[in-house]
Order: structure tokens, then C-alpha cells, then sequence
């Protein structure tokens, strides 16, 4: 009958002190390899939310229609941030009904609010990002897409504000005045010798 092993350890289940340099490394490694998958996981939510906003976009567009105007995008940004009414409305009716303690769905709500905060904010300040319908060949790669994140990078997105809309539409119509006027706007009449 053959001897049993002395019970040799073997390289991976020797211990190492843990001030060494071999025990440093293993431990950067560790951290390495959960940044990784943290920055992973991070990425692919955010990859979902853009891509769920985009397919409500999708749902939501004209298939007659060759090409959308901005006012036409800032009316359907406007549905998109009105798209919770009716899920707060059912939960102030359950948090309405008489005898209930405390607040059922209240992180729900929570979170409903805050993202629609946040996108009225976006909407009024920058811009919030849709995809470009102003511009029937993006237009076209839009309706073309079938909800695939890996071919997310493909959509053009556009960034539109309300503010934007506001100013354009002035700024157009105050230097047609000026040019119908006969005045030289101020780019034209920059003096270069000093």
C-alpha cells in the first residue's frame, strides 16, 4: 500500500506575512478587480437607463413623420417628464385611504420625485439629451434601432433646453430687425488695428 502524503502545502495555500510585498500586490489586485467590476456594473446601468429612455422616445414618435421640429421635441420632452402622474396619483390614493400608518411606497415615490427634479432641471438649465429627431437621416438610424445597447453609440443624441428655445427664437428675430433696419451688427465693426 502506497505511503499518504506528508500534506505538503501547496503555493496557493501557503500563508504569507502580511506586512510582505507578495501580500501588498495581492491585496492591490483585489482592489484592482473590484474597481473593475464596479465601474462594470455602473456602466451597464447607466447604459440601461439611456437605453429605456430612448425606447420611450421610440414608442413615442410619429411613424409618418420624416422629421420633428424643436418645439415638437420640447412638447414630447415635456410628456416624457410628466410619464410618472399616474403611478404618484395611485400612490397618494393608497397613502390617502384613512386608518393606514405610515406611508406605503414612500421610497418609490421618493425616487420618482427625485428623478423627475432632476430632469426638470436638466431640461431647464443645459439641456437634456434626447435622441436627435430634428435630422431625418438620424431620424432614420433611430427608427432603425431595435433596443440593443451595443449599438447605443450609433444614436446621435441632441441636447435641448427650454431656455435654449426661448433665447433662439429672440435672438432670430431681434438681428432680422437689426438687418432690416440697416444696422451692422457688433462682430462686423471690430477694429483689428489695435
Amino acid at each position: 500500500m502506497p505511503k499518504a502524503g506528508k500534506g505538503k502545502l501547496s503555493q496557493k495555500e501557503k500563508v504569507c506575512h502580511p506586512y510582505s510585498r507578495k501580500a501588498a500586490y495581492l491585496s492591490s489586485q483585489e482592489l484592482r478587480l473590484g474597481k473593475k467590476d464596479r465601474q462594470k456594473n455602473e456602466k451597464a446601468s447607466r447604459l440601461n437607463s439611456v437605453g429605456e429612455k430612448l425606447l420611450w422616445f421610440q414608442n413615442q414618435l410619429d411613424p409618418d413623420r420624416t422629421e420633428f421640429t424643436k418645439e415638437e421635441s420640447c412638447q414630447l420632452i415635456e410628456r416624457y417628464l410628466h410619464r410618472f402622474d399616474s403611478e404618484l396619483e395611485q400612490i397618494e390614493l393608497v397613502n390617502g385611504i384613512k386608518g393606514r400608518q405610515g406611508r406605503l411606497h414612500g421610497s418609490r415615490e421618493a425616487s420618482i420625485k427625485q428623478t423627475v427634479e432632476r430632469e426638470t432641471s436638466l431640461y431647464h438649465g443645459n439641456g437634456f439629451e434626447i435622441p436627435d429627431i430634428i435630422n431625418s437621416k438620424h431620424l432614420n438610424t433611430f427608427r432603425e434601432w431595435s433596443g440593443d445597447l451595443k449599438k447605443l453609440p450609433n444614436i446621435k443624441l441632441r441636447k435641448i433646453s427650454s431656455k435654449g428655445m426661448e433665447r433662439s427664437g429672440g435672438k432670430d428675430e431681434r438681428s432680422e430687425e437689426e438687418n432690416n433696419d440697416g444696422l451692422v451688427k457688433d462682430s462686423e465693426t471690430k477694429d483689428y488695428d489695435s
